[in-house]
């Protein structure tokens, strides 16, 4: 088994910090995204779309997109639980961990990937004004989710979860992508320097 990784991607982290959370180790494979090393050859057999990570079983399946690798490892190893317990909790982290992806992380990404002169070669074609338009969208989702934390602990209810993950992951991305964390946001940073206070997040 190993992990296709990139140490500068966000998702990758993702995935990374699951690991951590759960205390399993697993080889990795470093993707040079500059050099283009995505587009060769032997990795796009193993995922066509071009993207990190990708999480190559002992038998050679192949199994990319963040989520789904965490699904995996929460199948094989359940505690700790990560994707909740029961219906409503794991409809609840569900949901969030979409909200998170869909609504902030996606916002912050479009932003640095149409933008940063590193990443021309990567988004053909980038284009200015979408990385203008998702920066207001992401503050958007922060004031969104902001206002939720001011009910519990984490952001799909008292357990930490994968959708906190999603989250953390995207609040560091924006530093990146030059967009910052609005000072009202009182809860959203109590949630942000809770999460990364856990050993997890140095993954």
């Amino acid at each position: 088994m190993k992990l296709y990784n990139s140490p500068f991607a966000p998702n990758p982290r993702r995935v990374r910090i699951f690991l951590a959370e759960k205390n399993l180790s697993v080889p990795t494979v470093d993707v040079d995204l500059a050099r283009l090393d995505q587009r060769s050859e032997g990795f796009s057999a193993l995922n066509p779309f071009q993207r990190i990570p990708v999480l190559v079983l002992d038998d050679g399946v192949a199994i990319c997109e963040s989520i789904a690798i965490c699904r995996y490892f929460e199948e094989i190893q359940p505690d700790p639980p990560l994707f909740g317990v029961g219906p409503l909790e794991r409809a609840l982290v569900e949901m969030w961990q979409r909200r998170l992806e869909l609504g902030l992380l996606i916002h912050i990404a479009n932003a640095f990937r149409h933008s940063h002169p590193h990443m021309a070669q990567m988004e053909v074609p980038q284009i200015a004004e979408l990385a203008q338009s998702s920066k207001p969208k992401a503050v958007e989702a922060m004031a969104h989710i902001d206002r939720e934390l001011g009910s519990r602990e984490f952001i799909a209810g008292d357990r930490f979860s994968v959708a906190d993950i999603s989250g953390l992951v995207a609040l560091d991305f924006a530093r990146t992508a030059r967009i910052a964390i609005p000072e009202e946001l009182h809860q959203l940073r109590r949630w942000h320097q809770a999460l990364s206070a856990r050993p997890s997040a140095k993954a």
